[in-house]
């Protein structure tokens, strides 16, 4: 087993082609279970017989919010057994939470659903805090957004191809099953159509439980190796080098936690509240359950203009206030009509978002030196916003009833506001 192990960041000047192989297929599981909410939402919102997309925002809720409080602990995981260890040992957890499911659907518990959520969030959250500063530090920080593109088309890649297999697996005739439920009077039969629902989750998420841990097995035999950068505790300002003591120092990385926290707020809205929103439109669940892959076929799109553009036409920042402009630009433009052509810019969002995470992350995590794992975890932190934003939304709809395209646009304005602010300035308050 090959125990090399790379120095740190500016030591670097090449990213290894075997790392680039195997953090990309990681990345490929975090689009698959991440985006498969997408499905779940309307999905056990029938079959657990929710009564309001709130109660079904708390797919969302569960499966992010485990990032704000498991992220701290992944980094003091990762600073004990390293970061290959800690890739191993998120994905055994992420294997254990999708096992979850199969009880949950035995009973048709939908805590238990949320428990194996929160559970694959608490997997994820460990393993994203390993993978992103990797990749940054792995090679030129100013080239960071581009191997974050590269393994980001992995991920989008996989969310474009869950609507299609777990749409087509649990929600095959939604609106005849939905129907039928709504019509039948025998609490039996309702039963015996709802237990025949819930029981489609049992194969997709064994299987997919057995592929993680085969997976866990492969990398803990694998030659990826190990980063140091706990030596690293020089921090450049300019041209003036500063040591730092503390995390707190660095106020661009909470700043650009917050910015996370944002973005994937409006990622969430536009690629799991999507399919919601065109049910809202008046379009079917049978056509609604695939527009997630819109949202993230415009995400594919933008990441390889990334790959192609940055650095060499464009520098991160620059990626980050355009995407920004876009999305606030898509935001508006999608109140103000209703139909395909609504959903339409909904899913341009996808392509207005594609920059963003792999122009924050690095923009946040610079210059942390030895502190990088505890950035990483504090920037991982941010993904809570994905628990947030669909429960606002569901609250100004459902509680309030605002329209739901203004209470789309309320919810995410604001976001890509912010995102405009990091990209202007935000990033560079270092002191």
């Amino acid at each position: 087993m090959n125990t090399s192990i790379l120095p740190a960041t500016h030591s670097v000047q090449k990213p290894a082609i075997n790392p680039m192989v195997i953090i990309g297929a990681l990345f490929f599981i975090f689009g698959f279970v991440t985006w498969a909410n997408g499905s779940l939402i309307p999905f056990l919102k029938l079959a657990c017989g929710l009564k309001t997309d709130l109660e079904a925002f708390l797919v969302t809720f569960a499966s992010y919010v485990a990032y704000f409080f498991l992220a701290l602990p992944s980094s003091w995981i990762l600073k004990k057994i390293g970061f290959k260890n800690g890739i191993v040992i998120g994905l055994f957890i992420l294997s254990a939470g999708s096992l979850l499911f199969i009880p949950a659907a035995n009973t048709r518990t939908f805590g238990l659903f949320l428990t194996g959520l929160f559970v694959q969030g608490a997997a994820l959250s460990l393993l994203q805090t390993a993978t992103n500063p990797y990749l940054s530090i792995i090679g030129p920080i100013e080239s960071a957004a581009k191997r974050i593109s590269i393994v980001g088309i992995c991920n989008k890649f996989a969310g474009i191809i869950v609507p299609f297999i777990m749409g087509s697996l649990f929600l095959k005739n939604a609106s005849g099953i939905e129907e039928k439920i709504a019509t039948t009077t025998s609490l039996a039969e309702k039963d015996a159509l709802l237990s025949a629902l819930v029981s489609r989750v049992h194969t997709p998420y064994l299987v997919i439980a057995i592929v993680f841990a085969l997976f866990a097995i492969f990398i803990k035999f694998s030659d990826l190796p190990e980063v140091d950068i706990d030596k690293e505790d020089i921090y450049e300002e300019g041209d003036i080098r500063v040591r730092k003591t503390s995390i707190f120092q660095f106020p661009h990385l909470f700043l650009g936690s917050l910015c996370i926290f944002l973005y994937v707020a409006a990622e969430v809205m536009a690629g799991d509240i999507i399919g919601i929103y065109g049910k809202e439109l008046g379009i079917s669940p049978d056509i609604s359950k695939y527009f997630t892959a819109l949202t993230l076929a415009g995400m594919l799109i933008g990441y390889i203009a990334g790959i192609i553009a940055i650095p060499k036409y464009l520098s991160q920042q620059a990626a980050l206030k355009i995407c920004a402009v876009l999305g606030i630009i898509f935001s508006v433009l999608s109140v103000f009509v209703g139909g395909y052509a609504a959903v339409t810019f909904i899913a341009l969002l996808g392509l207005a978002n594609s920059l963003m995470w792999p122009a924050i992350f690095p923009l946040g995590i610079k210059g942390l030196g030895k502190f990088t794992k505890t950035g990483s975890a504090i920037m991982i932190m941010g993904i809570a916003g994905g628990a947030i934003w669909p429960l606002l939304y569901g609250y100004l709809k459902d509680h309030l009833h605002i329209n739901f395209q203004y209470a789309f646009f309320i919810s995410i304005l604001p976001c890509y506001l912010y995102i405009l602010y990091y990209s202007i300035s935000g990033h560079k308050i270092k002191s």
